[in-house]
């Protein structure tokens, strides 16, 4: 999910020049008068800011914590879980190939807007994207429509890749069939994307008359995605406000939902950037529950009666290395040493939750296409200085970039994380040149470009496919990685293109095992990240994709 990508993300968090919405000073939770009403209002600590009110232009997790709530796409994952299920399509097929998807859509479902819901609504929003100009073709603005259906109906630039969808036709009513030109293994994951979620006719129409616009990286959103008011959707809950001076976005209860109302009428999501501070807030009662809860902090609240669930493992924590930028990383030996060099369990001991888990290789052991049968790099500290001696690197001296001011669920204290990866390779010889960075936009334009030595990222899966996790790094030439390896592309690249879902796992498999050999990078941990709720509290079920539905929380 989000971001958590390093490519194309950065442009999410960089400079946003947009036209500012009037803000106040109080809180829209204290508008609520006494202790009785704020119980009509959940309030979120999330760990940032979202970046638009359209899911179409955003690839960060933050922005689709919010629209989740008021969006919604032709397919869903189930409930706590990471299983396909109906969305705005009842049930759906695909041919053999893979290439033309048929939707059977719900019937009586409205908009906000209260626009009817119909398979001409989702072909007015896969055209809308397909036929997007200029800015909307950056792959800062257009990132997952670029990853799921490829380029444009007219590409402006070279390297916007070739275009895979083809039309959408609404058949009747509430049927729509979508042709894409190759069989890809981003469907029907994609169809369940946020960044997919179908939007009013209505609003698209308010949409087209706005250009996102861009100078160097700062990217000048279009105001419609910057305020409340246009935006419309299907979801439990619409967009109600924005309000930037207190970092809160506010949403109200859509009484005309097909599905089983919201519980609570208003919800707040508000942003507090700090562990400390989103674990302060809840014992205040000024909050109801926040995400991202400090490793060290859950034995402290569940004592003292809040609720920590723990999410399944669906992520990955991986030490990259950009051969481009060091060219010792281009021998295997040193990428060797480096793994051996490094304590994963000591990490995953001291600085992951509970469940925890070593990394083998580019996927968690919970996606299908997992292998046993990986080339391993077990601690060895010694095998590390003998590895290290052999490829001439005896006095290897390498930069390591580290973000700071960040939280993210695979790497819940960054700095901490560093030092212990910073004496592990100290220990076997290497002379480790820190350069910590503030996240955004510093350390992603950073690591995107390959200008790190060594650094730190990982991934939250967006849906269960492999090709969503190796698939990210691997498919192709990325200058984080800055390494051409053919053997490990065409690896990759057989999976992705594989119709039948039994053979594509086996590919994903074979497609590991050719990472690990050829060893681009070093993959860390998995871990459960927890989310609080307050005593109070009848929490939502806990979504291993970061995915929860607020509409499913009460009050008791």
């Amino acid at each position: 999910m989000p971001i958590f990508k390093s490519r194309a993300v950065r442009v999410i968090t960089a400079a946003v020049a947009v036209g500012l919405i009037a803000t106040g000073c109080s809180s829209e939770r204290d508008k609520g008068g006494d202790k009785g009403d704020a119980k009509d209002t959940f309030v979120f600590g999330a760990p940032g800011d979202p970046g638009s009110l359209d899911p179409a232009l955003a690839s960060d997790g933050e922005t689709f914590r919010v629209t989740r709530q008021a969006f919604e796409a032709l397919l869903e994952h189930e409930s706590g879980g990471s299983k396909l299920v109906g969305g705005l399509a009842e049930k759906w097929s695909a041919d053999p190939a893979g290439k033309v998807w048929t939707f059977n859509l719900r019937k009586g479902v409205k908009f906000h807007d209260g626009e009817a819901f119909n398979a001409a609504a989702v072909c007015a929003n896969y055209d809308h994207w397909f036929n997007w100009t200029g800015t909307y073709q950056s792959s800062a603005v257009s990132y997952y429509w670029q990853t799921i259906m490829g380029g444009f109906a007219k590409n402006e630039d070279k390297e916007t890749p070739k275009a895979n969808y083809k039309s959408c036709t609404a058949k009747d009513e509430n049927t729509a069939v979508i042709e894409v030109n190759e069989t890809s293994a981003n469907l029907p994951g994609g169809f369940s994307l946020q960044a997919l979620a179908i939007h009013s006719p209505k609003a698209l129409a308010e949409y087209k008359k706005q250009d996102a616009t861009a100078k160097g990286d700062a990217i000048t959103y279009p105001k419609y995605s910057q305020e409340a008011g246009t935006v419309a959707g299907t979801g439990p809950y619409k967009i109600a406000k924005w309000n930037k001076g207190n970092k809160e976005v506010t949403l109200e209860r859509f009484d005309d939902y097909w599905g089983e109302k919201a519980k609570v009428k208003n919800l707040v999501i508000r942003t507090i950037d700090t562990e400390d501070g989103r674990r302060q807030a809840l014992q205040a009662g000024d909050i109801d529950g926040y995400d991202l809860v400090a490793p060290a902090d859950i034995k402290t609240l569940e004592s003292a009666g809040f609720k920590v669930p723990t999410r399944d493992v669906f992520n990955l924590f991986y030490l990259g290395m950009s051969q481009e930028k060091n060219p010792a990383l281009k021998k295997p030996a040193v990428r060797q040493a480096i793994a051996h060099a490094i304590d994963r369990e000591n990490l995953v001991k001291t600085q992951l939750p509970e469940g925890g888990k070593v990394a083998t290789q580019f996927m968690p052991d919970t996606v299908a296409g997992f292998s046993e049968n990986v080339k391993k790099y077990p601690f060895d500290t010694a095998k590390a200085k003998s590895l290290l001696a052999s490829a001439g690197a005896g006095n290897l001296s390498i930069d390591f970039c580290y973000p700071t001011e960040v939280t993210r669920p695979y790497m819940p204290a960054p700095q901490d994380i560093f030092e212990l990866i910073k004496a592990d390779l100290e220990k076997a010889g290497v002379t480790v040149t820190p350069k910590p960075m503030k996240w955004a936009p510093d350390y992603l334009d950073a690591t995107e470009a390959g200008s790190c030595s060594l650094h730190m990222l990982g991934w939250t899966g967006d849906f269960n496919d492999g090709y969503n996790f190796i698939g990210t790094w691997f498919a192709e030439y990325d200058k984080q990685w800055g390494f051409k390896d053919p053997k490990v592309f065409a690896a990759v690249k057989a999976g992705s293109i594989e119709a039948d879902p039994t053979k594509r796992v086996d590919l994903y498999k074979k497609a590991n095992e050719a990472i690990m050999e050829y060893l681009p990078g070093v993959p860390l941990s998995s871990s459960p990240p927890a989310i609080a709720f307050g005593k109070n509290v009848n929490p939502p079920k806990v979504s291993p994709l970061t995915q929860e539905n607020f509409a499913e929380v009460s009050f008791k």
